[in-house]
């Protein structure tokens, strides 16, 4: 009996081993530890996930240090094999912070560069009015002080001096021929003549061979033959102009009828030419105020309005130029001086985001647009810079965001060739 009952036993513990070793083959959960699959650990770079790296170390093609990717942090983050799979040129992942652009009003101060011209508006030309030759020459130099109704120079000329015959004919011969007199006086006059010179030649009956010359301006004397010599316009004497040589016009030197001998500046009135940049036209208006800094006058500070916009763009120049109207009656402004100003633009309201988030590909300007788990290039119009801050005209709303270092984001050869090409 005792046999039987533990050959019982032995089934059963035998049928029991069975029925686990069964119940663990079809269960995968109780497998051995050997027969799982290690997880692969793979680092990749954040701005080229296509390397990929079983160790630690730095990107072959940017040199950021790599991180480490795995498939549960994938699923995590919501980056999909096709955000991964995207062109590197038009989008990029990247933990960069985001921005959102702000709609406010910002008070523009433009800031801008420039010189000292002289004010054209004084320019004056003193020109022969009859042909002959210079005799005497009492303008030594340039930049030489004159007043009004100096003598200048002394000019011999057969035009005249057979006009003077002509007068003393007349007043000889035909006395009562007062209308043939003043037709002769009067051309006397309108070659350059005073009326004491006319009246002096009618009583002593005597020909002046020397006429002299008086200015009818009061200022500096620059060198207009010269200039039209050496090809410059005689409307900018200061371009091709030193004060360290002698006048072109000299003692003994012929003259043509309305050849300009001399142009007479006045310097107590000066221009500053300040350039604008283009993006900041719009924000230009007459009687802006504007702060004026000589840097070679330290601590000289003027203080203007803006008296003329230039209405065209010089050749070659992609500024506008704008003018004011300065008084230099101590003559310590200098023509030609570079200067710095600031523009008072009043305020602008618009969409306003940082420099440093748009990138700047002359033709075209983008930002980098967050969508999702990456961000993407987006073009956008701007308009007028205010600092570190540049107004947005077209291309983004106020409840986009956008990366706040654009240039961070540009992988240089292949985002500007792909860009420059849209």
């Amino acid at each position: 009996m005792k046999k039987k009952m533990k050959g019982i036993k032995i089934y059963l513990v035998a049928l029991f081993g069975i029925a686990a070793l069964i119940s663990a083959c079809s269960n995968p959960k109780q497998a051995p530890p050997e027969v799982v699959a290690k997880s692969v650990v793979q680092y990749t770079c954040p701005m080229h996930p296509q390397i990929l790296e079983d160790h630690p170390g730095s990107c072959p093609i940017c040199g950021m240090t790599l991180v480490k990717k795995s498939g549960q942090a994938s699923e995590g983050a919501g980056i999909s094999l096709n955000t991964v799979l995207q062109p590197i040129n038009s989008t990029v992942l990247s933990n960069v912070n985001a921005i959102m652009p702000e709609q406010k009003e910002v008070s523009q101060t433009i800031s801008a560069q420039g010189y000292l011209d002289f004010d054209t508006r004084t320019f004056n030309n003193i020109a022969s009015r009859f042909s002959g030759r210079i005799e005497k020459l009492y303008i030594k130099y340039a930049f030489q002080e004159i007043h009004a109704g100096q003598h200048i120079f002394d000019i011999y000329s057969p035009e005249i001096v057979t006009a003077q015959q002509d007068l003393i004919f007349i007043s000889k011969n035909s006395s009562q021929e007062t209308a043939l007199i003043n037709a002769a006086r009067q051309k006397l006059s309108l070659l350059g003549m005073t009326g004491s010179q006319i009246d002096q030649i009618i009583k002593t009956g005597k020909v002046f061979y020397n006429i002299p010359v008086y200015s009818p301006y009061e200022g500096h004397v620059h060198d207009v033959a010269h200039s039209q010599m050496a090809g410059t316009s005689e409307t900018n004497p200061s371009t091709d102009f030193t004060s360290n040589r002698p006048l072109a016009i000299k003692e003994g030197m012929y003259v043509e009828k309305g050849q300009a001998l001399f142009n007479v500046v006045n310097p107590h009135m000066l221009w500053a030419i300040i350039k604008i940049d283009r993006s900041s036209g719009s924000a230009i208006k007459l009687n802006q105020l504007v702060k004026i800094i000589l840097p070679d006058i330290p601590g000289r500070v003027i203080h203007g309005k803006i008296n003329f916009i230039e209405p065209v763009l010089q050749d070659g120049d992609k500024t506008t130029s704008i003018r004011v109207y300065l008084d230099n009656m101590n003559h310590d402004l200098k023509v030609n001086s570079l200067i710095k100003a600031e523009i008072q633009a009043g305020k602008i309201k618009g969409l306003w985001i940082p420099r440093s988030a748009l990138v700047n590909l002359g033709h075209t300007q983008v930002v980098w647009l967050k969508k999702g788990s990456s961000y993407q290039t987006h073009q956008v119009n701007i308009g007028s810079i205010n600092g570190n801050e540049i107004q947005i005209t077209k291309g983004l709303a106020a409840t986009d965001s956008l990366a706040s270092n654009a240039q961070y984001l540009t992988d240089s050869e292949s985002f500007i060739k792909t860009q420059g090409h849209e």
